[in-house]
């Protein structure tokens, strides 16, 4: 082989046995990393992706000792049956999968087809496929430098924050580790917010009404994670003024899916939607740019009960728009940035 070819073989023409495996090296990787999702729409494999993701000292940050009881006698008993029919509501029945999973795949395919000679995966942090197996097989594959790209554009520690806790502690257990890098937030990357404005302005383009708002609904998070500095808040703040600028559009910000009876980040989404009829706001469209892929949060909890609650009380149109999931404008954003974070480590085009 050549010392141009991408791949190169540590061989017993060297120093090895001749019987020693050959090891693959000098790749580059991306591993692309979303939430998470159970297996089925059911409520066995439901309560056992709540009870992963909702152990997670960085999602609930009560102390074990009071949570636990509590998650393991109450919520698991009760959550995952309800959960389990609203999975059911948005399963990919074609795919027999989360539409999250078969999203995420679909960006990695997508990728992967942009950036020829890197080794593009996908994982979930929560559910599987896992971070480790999909680490361990970008390293058989000859992976020495890995890009970590959680698709989270605006940073919380309770997502991006528990992706890198995730992958660093994977490699605590490494003997050979390869070089590593992480994407960082690009909340306020033009190319995001071009990209969003781009799919406001086709999604609008397609509608026979015209929008009187439109409202950029975000996951929530407790209040106490402003407080204890989480810059989460300010960011999605910050996509959503830049969204508003490109997209010249009257636009609001709501936070949705809350847990429990703390203060969340407000203002509330179901609250909102409840409220805007009465404030004259009857024509509708909504976006989740926090989001790089629908979801149960988006396609049952916003399109379909935020439907219903908005025109049960006076709205008159709806519309909610999908994210950039494996869309043309999405993947060309997402191959944009994630070829820049690998600066260095490809050829020179």
């Amino acid at each position: 082989m050549s010392d141009a070819d991408p791949i190169r073989v540590a061989t017993a023409a060297t120093h090895l046995p001749p019987d020693h495996p050959t090891v693959a090296f000098g790749r580059v990787g991306v591993l692309l990393v979303n939430l998470g999702t159970p297996d089925a729409p059911t409520t066995g494999p439901v309560r056992r992706y709540l009870a992963e993701f909702l152990s997670d000292r960085r999602v609930v940050e009560l102390p074990p000792i009071l949570w636990q009881p509590l998650l393991r006698g109450v919520v698991l008993m009760t959550r995952p049956k309800r959960t389990a029919a609203n999975y059911a509501k948005v399963w990919d029945r074609a795919a027999d999968d989360s539409p999250l999973r078969v999203i995420t795949r679909a960006q990695a395919t997508a990728l992967a087809a942009d950036l020829p000679g890197v080794i593009v995966d996908w994982a979930m942090r929560y559910g599987t496929p896992t971070i480790p197996d999909r680490l361990a097989a970008l390293k058989a594959a000859g992976c020495e430098r890995i890009l970590i790209a959680p698709l989270y554009p605006q940073y919380s520690s309770a997502t991006t924050g528990t992706v890198n806790d995730k992958v660093f502690a994977t490699l605590m257990k490494w003997r050979w580790q390869p070089a590593l890098r992480t994407l960082p937030p690009y909340h306020d990357d033009p190319l995001l917010i071009d990209a969003l404005a781009a799919t406001f302005k086709q999604g609008v383009a397609d509608l026979d009404w015209t929008p009187d708002l439109l409202l950029t609904s975000f996951h929530g998070m407790p209040r106490s994670t402003l407080d204890k500095g989480d810059p989460y808040h300010c960011q999605c703040r910050k996509t959503a003024r830049l969204l508003a600028d490109r997209a010249a559009t009257p636009l609001e910000v709501s936070f949705q899916s809350r847990l429990g009876r703390a203060e969340w980040l407000k203002p509330y989404t179901d609250a909102t939607l409840a409220a805007l009829p009465g404030r004259g706001v009857k024509k509708l469209v909504v976006m989740a740019p926090g989001f790089s892929a629908d979801n149960l949060e988006t396609l049952e909890e916003v399109a379909m009960e935020g439907r219903a609650t908005f025109l049960a009380a006076g709205g008159t149109h709806f519309a909610y728009l999908p994210c950039l999931n494996a869309s043309a404008i999405g993947n060309a954003a997402l191959t944009a940035i994630v070829r820049r974070e690998l600066a260095g480590w490809l050829p020179a085009s």
